[in-house]
């Protein structure tokens, strides 16, 4: 018994020991710990710094009326969003937020928890999902992006052909009619000109004739036996009697009076032909896709009346040739909306206001779309225009006499041909450099002779641009032989 009774007491001893060796080292490593602050949070991690990552922040991506949910791994306690005009955001669960996209844009939205806090950029796209996929259905395997903004829808990317490019923008104009459609699609190997140079080329032919007859015969307030008569058609305007005096108003061509019977006869026998004809070719410069307007002409003035305080004034009216197009370049082809117009004064058919005597116009135009390429030329109005008019008038029953009848009819024929031609011919074109520019068609003639300011300039007055006199070479002396006697 006392072997087994020492051997217990001895591992006891050392167990006590072992125990008394823990204790002791965890006294020493709490004593060598320092003392945490009352205010410091052992167990939760600091919030970052706003300044420490300000462009890490986690993009979301939204479209115009569309909305997503935004899951957090931590409950959310606030959140803030700059401008709920362009994006807003709703709480519906501890964890999930609701993204409205609204407009355009971006904004921030700022999500704290109990313990932290997280920022994101909401970005908001504009709502031209219907346009796009328009497009794509229309033209599959195209690369054609629309972009929206407030002022203006922009077609980008590339089309394989003129026609997709024109119909695309044409589309676009279609279903975005309040702004302003910007096409850039490009096309491939187009030219690097952007200016269309049109070349119109207005040619007109005008032929009028005209052929009056009329009789009028009279017998004036002082004729024999007192008596007043006269003849007329009303064609014509005939003499005009009181007791008197007699009134010619229109001598016509022809008058014959005898004033002792003061009996005459006025005859209107005139023919008139007429001829005219224009050309011109204006030249005009334009940006694709900007309109370029043309006069050659002028201005006359229109009396206009007031309507409550009848005071007349004036507006002017504008004749001549005029030239508007639109050039769109579309790879190699040029797309012309063009409107060419010649007008004239026409005072056979104005009227008299107030003694003013205001012509009618005689307008020609022509208004359209043609594609052509660079220098082809295309006829877009071609005008043939004949009039023929027939007047006949008679008195009943002396018109119808045979032979004598003639001296109570009256006639007017009127014949006029038109023919208008008017061509156009586009070129892209580009500025010239300075050592492209040619030289300017200058007289080596002086202007103006004589002495003066112009004798002392180098090269002498009234030349331009032109190079100086060469000296004048002085004639050499012919050597004289002389021959003697004998011819040697």
């Amino acid at each position: 018994m006392t072997a087994p009774s020492e051997a217990r007491t001895h591992m006891h001893s050392r167990i006590c020991g072992l125990s008394v060796a823990l204790m002791l080292a965890a006294a020493v490593a709490l004593a060598q710990t320092p003392p945490v602050p009352a205010t410091q949070a052992p167990a939760a991690p600091s919030a970052p710094a706003p300044a420490a990552a300000p462009a890490g922040f986690e993009r979301i991506l939204l479209t115009a009326g569309r909305s997503t949910v935004l899951a957090t791994d931590f409950d959310i306690t606030r959140i803030a969003i700059t401008n709920p005009a362009v994006a807003d955001a709703v709480v519906v669960q501890p964890r999930e937020i609701l993204v409205d996209g609204k407009s355009a844009g971006t904004v921030s939205l700022i999500v704290w928890g109990i313990a932290r806090r997280a920022q994101y950029d909401v970005v908001v796209e504009p709502s031209v999902t219907t346009l796009q996929q328009k497009l794509q259905a229309l033209f599959p395997g195209e690369d054609i992006t629309a972009t929206l903004n407030d002022e203006a829808l922009i077609l980008s990317g590339h089309a394989s052909s003129t026609t997709v490019m024109l119909k695309a923008g044409e589309i676009a104009q279609a279903s975005a009619s309040k702004v302003k459609v910007i096409n850039m699609l490009q096309l491939p190997g187009g030219p690097g000109s952007q200016q269309v140079m049109l070349q119109v080329r207005f040619a007109e032919v005008n032929r009028r004739a005209v052929q009056e007859l009329g009789v009028n015969l009279f017998m004036g307030p002082n004729g024999q036996n007192d008596y007043v008569a006269r003849t007329t058609t009303g064609q014509f305007t005939p003499p005009v009697f009181d007791k008197t005096t007699t009134t010619f108003s229109d001598i016509l061509n022809l008058f014959v009076m005898n004033t002792k019977y003061n009996v005459g006869v006025v005859i209107k026998a005139l023919q008139q032909k007429g001829y005219f004809q224009s050309l011109a070719e204006p030249n005009l410069i334009a940006y694709n896709g900007q309109t370029a307007s043309f006069l050659a002409g002028g201005e006359f003035p229109v009396p206009v009346v007031q309507g409550i305080t009848n005071a007349v004034t004036i507006e002017w009216k504008e004749f001549g040739v005029r030239l508007k197009f639109t050039p769109t370049i579309a790879g190699d082809m040029i797309r012309l909306k063009v409107r060419p117009e010649v007008s004239s004064l026409d005072f056979s058919n104005g009227i008299t206001l107030q003694g003013f005597r205001i012509p009618s116009l005689i307008t020609r135009y022509a208004e359209t779309d043609v594609e052509l390429r660079d220098g082809q030329s295309f006829a877009i109005a071609g005008l043939l225009h004949n009039t023929a008019q027939d007047n006949g008038s008679k008195v009943p029953i002396l018109g119808s006499i045979p032979i004598i009848g003639a001296l109570f009819k009256s006639k007017s024929e009127t014949k006029e041909q038109t023919e208008l031609m008017v061509l156009v011919t586009p070129q892209l074109v580009r500025p010239l450099d300075p050592d492209e520019v040619p030289a300017l068609p200058v007289s080596q003639k002086r202007f103006l002779e004589g002495p003066g300011v112009g004798s002392q300039l180098q090269g002498g007055g009234g030349l331009v641009d032109a190079p100086a006199a060469p000296p004048a070479l002085k004639p050499k002396p012919v050597p004289v032989v002389k021959k003697g006697p004998g011819g040697e």
